[in-house]
């Protein structure tokens, strides 16, 4: 199966986001690639696979979610770093410039990775769910200051109408300190 569109449903119910889950799963020949709860009660759906069966398969996900949907997106030819990145499996390298993006929902968190992953020559970290986060997500990524700065820009135009971002920064030089608790 070929995952190079991925498609996320961001729900305000959980129910009902189980239930898209199944009905997306059911729609297209999708990978699962996340269905689980997120914060505040909220319920988050991603999937990957070919671009038309991902569209398929968010268009019946939509459906079923009606008035609960908060979000969602489809990403054709997404950057490879942003699936990993999702489980917490992002690049492992030396931290040299750290750039954060910190958007209000999932959806957005995972627009603003994938653009600043396209932008520049970076690396994804993670991109933390809203799991203890009230709802909101960010991403962190590293690699040399100006292309820290270049991606951190592309992530925040790139998150579009589905923001609000909430805040970006670029950080030169982490300390140690802050790399011990990033890795």
């Amino acid at each position: 199966m070929n995952l190079q569109t991925i498609a996320c449903l961001e729900l305000n119910s959980i129910a009902i986001g189980i239930h898209a889950a199944d009905e997306m799963t059911k729609a297209a020949s999708v990978r699962l690639v996340t269905a689980r709860t997120t914060c505040p009660g909220r319920y988050l759906i991603v999937v990957a696979g070919d671009t038309g069966a991902v569209q398929s398969a968010v268009e019946a996900g939509r459906a079923i979610g009606g008035s609960m949907v908060i979000d969602y997106f489809v990403i054709p030819r997404v950057h490879q770093d942003v699936i990993p990145a999702m489980n917490g499996a992002g690049i492992a390298e030396p931290i040299r410039a750290l750039g954060v993006i910190e958007t209000c929902t999932t959806a957005a968190g995972i627009l603003a990775a994938d653009a600043a992953a396209k932008a520049a020559n970076v690396s994804l970290l993670e991109i933390r769910f809203a799991a203890g986060l009230a709802g909101k997500a960010f991403v962190t990524m590293t690699g040399d200051v100006g292309a820290v700065e270049a991606a951190v820009q592309a992530g925040v135009e790139g998150v579009g109408e589905a923001g609000p971002v909430l805040s970006h920064v670029v950080i030169p030089s982490p300390s140690a300190e802050l790399k011990s608790q990033l890795l």
